[in-house]
């Protein structure tokens, strides 16, 4: 649900919060948020869908999202996610094209919609701003390339492999709760569920991970390793 009402000047301490706008002034940041309205969505809500208009910059200030491509057939393939604070559909407000991809809240989730005009009109007024977004486009770059090379050149238990390694690694421990369903991780992975579920069972029948429904613990990191590093 959106309010269409601006936002309060004293919201601008909420888009401090974020690395892109720490470094304006108090007076900018209220200016900026003056333009933004807020959208509260649900957990599987969509904020915009692939191919439609770009409205403007939407900046989440709570929960996360997750940004989707949808191949002809229905499959979807998780190009990234973005917990708050994050900016998302940063590219279609500066070339002026379509969304090129999908956003959906994971969680209950609030964004603040600047609309692209007014964003554009701000950046002319603080090019710094712009020069902030250049280096957001760098690293999603970086994070597209990454990800197109393990999907063209890798195979589905070398990406596997990588994303159980990367799990323990945000968790601190070898082992940790799923939070991702098998058919959530494959859209990560770019395959299908059933994919997923049959190499994680071979996983554990070679001896490197444990699992118990949603439980994973790896039993042979360095396995893993040489699992996910494999040349083809």
């Amino acid at each position: 649900m959106c309010d269409n009402r601006s936002v309060n000047g004293e919201k601008g301490a909420i888009f401090a919060r974020n690395e892109l706008f720490s470094g304006l002034s108090a007076d900018d940041l209220e200016q900026l948020a003056a333009r933004a309205r807020a959208c509260d969505y649900r957990e599987g809500e969509v904020l915009f869908y692939e191919g439609d208009a770009c409205l403007g910059v939407h900046l989440i200030t709570a929960g996360a999202v997750k940004i989707v491509k949808t191949t002809p057939s229905g499959r979807q393939l998780v190009l990234a996610t973005q917990p708050a604070p994050a900016t998302v559909a940063e590219v279609p407000v500066f070339d002026g094209g379509p969304y090129p991809a999908t956003v959906i809240a994971t969680e209950a989730s609030r964004a603040y919609l600047i609309p692209r005009n007014d964003f554009l009109g701000f950046c002319k007024l603080r090019p710094e701003l712009a020069l902030r977004f250049l280096e957001v486009f760098g690293g999603r770059l970086r994070q597209l390339v990454f990800l197109m090379e393990r999907i063209t050149f890798g195979n589905v238990r070398q990406r596997l492999a990588q994303r159980l390694l990367d799990f323990a690694q945000a968790a601190g421990s070898k082992a940790f709760t799923m939070e991702e369903t098998h058919e959530e991780m494959a859209a990560h992975l770019g395959t299908v569920r059933e994919v997923v579920t049959r190499n994680l069972g071979r996983f554990q029948g070679e001896g490197l991970i444990r699992l118990n429904r949603r439980e994973i613990e790896l039993l042979d990191t360095e396995g893993l390793r040489a699992e996910a590093e494999t040349e083809l």
